[in-house]
C-alpha cells in the first residue's frame, strides 16, 4: 500500500488523540493524486473531507489491514505496532512548524530501506509552505 501521513517537524501525529493540524490544500492534493484510485481512512479522518466523500474514498476503521497493494491508506492516527511489511511507499507532508504531540509516525525514513525519491513544497491554506516526500521501499526501487 501507499501511506499517507501529514506531520510536524518532529514527526508528530497527534495531540490528545486529536489530528495537531488541517489543511484545504492538502486535503485537495490528496484527492487530485489519488484519483481514479482507492483511498482508504478510518471515520476520524474522513470528518476532514466535505460530503458527500469524494468517490476515491474508502472509509473502514481497519482501513490498515484492508487496503490492497495498489491502495493508499491516509492515517492520521496510528495503531502500535504498525505493521509495514505491505508499505511499498510513504508520502508524508510536512507542516514545517513543531506542534505538542503525543502520538510519532511509526516508520523511521532514515533508515536504509527507505528511499526518498521526490519532494516537493506548495503553499496550503493555512500553512504558508507545506513539504511533500515521497519515500519508497527497498523492495520497490
Amino acid at each position: 500500500m501507499i501511506l499517507i501521513a501529514a506531520v510536524d517537524d518532529r514527526g508528530g501525529l497527534t495531540f490528545n488523540r486529536r489530528r495537531q493540524s488541517q489543511d484545504r490544500i492538502l486535503r485537495q492534493q490528496i484527492l487530485s493524486m489519488t484519483a481514479g484510485k482507492r483511498l482508504w481512512m478510518d471515520h476520524y479522518t474522513a470528518g476532514q473531507f466535505e460530503q458527500p466523500l469524494a468517490p476515491q474514498i474508502i472509509t473502514d476503521d481497519g482501513c490498515l489491514a484492508r487496503a490492497a497493494e495498489e491502495d493508499y491508506c491516509f492515517i492520521e492516527r496510528c495503531p502500535s505496532p504498525l505493521r509495514t511489511d505491505h508499505i511499498r511507499q510513504v508520502i508524508l507532508f510536512r507542516w514545517n512548524r513543531r506542534y505538542p504531540a503525543d502520538v510519532s509516525f511509526p516508520i523511521r525514513l532514515e533508515s536504509p530501506e527507505w528511499q526518498m525519491i521526490h519532494t516537493e513544497e506548495f503553499p496550503g491554506y493555512s500553512h504558508e509552505k507545506i513539504t511533500k516526500e515521497v519515500w519508497k521501499h527497498e523492495k520497490e526501487i
